[in-house]
């Protein structure tokens, strides 16, 4: 049960009392009454006032607890960061975007989102601070492997960050916070899920029952370096060939129409001549959707959700996104796709920053810690 969806839907104004609570996420009375005395005896939540009768005793009115203290998150990318200043329910309060070169190595990165952070806080107390990392992340912590964060491999992020931060922290994959930030804005319907993001690289992450399945070690979900036919004998970042990552993710394409004579240097650049008709590009861009769709139908087979949901820049694009839902309907059991949505994301910029405010409640704030 997330302590995080009772603050969000009180901070939202769609519950104003714990019958509201019940009501909107399928509840027994009494396991509401349980987390939202949890909340209460927090401080994140405060009950006053009497709303109205819906014919017994008038509820106690339910909003969150007003206080100095905050939550701060950073989402980082391979070149910039999005880094905010949270409210005690998890939404922002003040948000900020940094250029960044993440291959500078852990600890000038860190540094440089730290002291951001802390500025950006203006010395409030801090409850709470999470990041979401472009990479392989395991349950300590760590980073693992990855292939795009250069120097990163075997570094602590959560230890370095405990030794400034005294406060409870979250140290992610920024797929895997993407998609809990869209669980947050999505609401308690949507419980079952895979999220793609399509980007420069390709990310992924399960959502089973409202929560992130992590797997064993932390790193459930990662699609990019499955093995396609398509791929061949395509040398891989990760030091493996004929990666999905190879043939499907924005870095791919780009090198691929290049390779054509068309003048492009960036995913972005990929969606617009797309928009405009160019042939070679669109030729690319579907032949990239449908292999994605292609991985993709094993998981949705398997996994039976009640939705695919697509991020990143190659979302925007309608021939790629066709493509990949082109393969599911077509290769996917047909009772899979009878309701199955597929399309963007709706959780915006701040996707990542919902998702560590999620995370960050989740594990049961109780009072602000000092500043570092």
């Amino acid at each position: 049960m997330s302590a995080a969806q009772i603050m969000g839907l009180v901070a939202s104004g769609q519950a104003t009392s714990r019958a509201d609570l019940s009501r909107l996420l399928g509840w027994a009375p009494s396991t509401v009454s349980s987390h939202v005395q949890e909340l209460l005896d927090a401080g994140l939540l405060e009950e006053s006032g009497e709303g109205r009768s819906r014919g017994g005793r008038r509820p106690r009115l339910l909003s969150v607890r007003a206080g100095d203290g905050v939550l701060l998150g950073a989402d980082l990318g391979g070149h910039h960061a999005r880094i905010a200043v949270m409210d005690r329910s998890g939404r922002p309060e003040t948000a900020q975007d940094l250029d960044i070169d993440v291959t500078a190595g852990p600890e000038p990165i860190l540094g440089q989102i730290s002291e951001a952070l802390l500025s950006l806080s203006a010395g409030r107390p801090v409850l709470g601070m999470g990041i979401g990392l472009p990479g392989p992340v395991d349950l300590s912590g760590v980073v693992v492997g990855s292939s795009r964060m250069l120097g990163w491999n075997g570094f602590s992020v959560r230890r370095w960050l405990a030794g400034r931060f005294e406060a409870p922290l979250v140290v992610d994959n920024d797929a895997n916070l993407m998609a809990m930030g869209e669980a947050v804005v999505r609401g308690p319907s949507m419980r079952d899920f895979v999220f793609v993001k399509a980007g420069t690289g390709l990310g992924a992450a399960l959502v089973n029952d409202g929560r992130l399945h992590r797997g064993a070690r932390g790193i459930a979900g990662d699609v990019s370096h499955n093995p396609v036919p398509a791929g061949g004998d395509r040398a891989c970042n990760c030091g493996n060939f004929g990666c999905l990552e190879t043939i499907a993710s924005g870095a791919a394409l780009v090198a691929a129409v290049r390779a054509e004579g068309v003048d492009v240097t960036t995913t972005a650049d990929l969606v617009r001549l797309a928009g405009d008709g160019d042939p070679t590009v669109n030729t690319t861009v579907r032949f990239a959707g449908r292999q994605l769709g292609e991985v993709l139908v094993t998981i949705v087979n398997f996994f039976n959700p009640q939705a695919v949901i697509l991020s990143g820049a190659l979302a925007t694009c309608d021939l790629f996104v066709a493509a990949a839902r082109g393969a599911l309907y077509e290769r996917c059991l047909p009772l899979t796709t009878q309701a199955l949505q597929i399309g963007e994301s709706v959780a915006g910029p701040d996707a990542g920053l919902l998702g560590i405010g999620r995370l960050l409640i989740d594990q049961g704030l109780a009072a602000p810690a000092r500043n570092p």
